[in-house]
């Protein structure tokens, strides 16, 4: 038989931003992460789950 398994990593980083707002300072680590000014690495491994489909 041959079975499909799912490997799924996940990278976890705190950033801490000067904000006026909780939604504005979501946005401003949005617009960073997208801009490709916090870029996650192996740095930021947190866990590795596997799940057969």
């Amino acid at each position: 038989m041959k079975y499909t398994v799912l490997i799924e990593e996940t990278l976890v980083r705190l950033v801490t931003v000067e904000a006026e707002s909780r939604l504005t300072a979501l946005k401003e680590v949005h617009r960073q992460y997208r801009n490709e000014e916090i870029i996650l690495s192996a740095d930021d491994y947190c866990t590795t789950h596997f799940e057969v489909e």
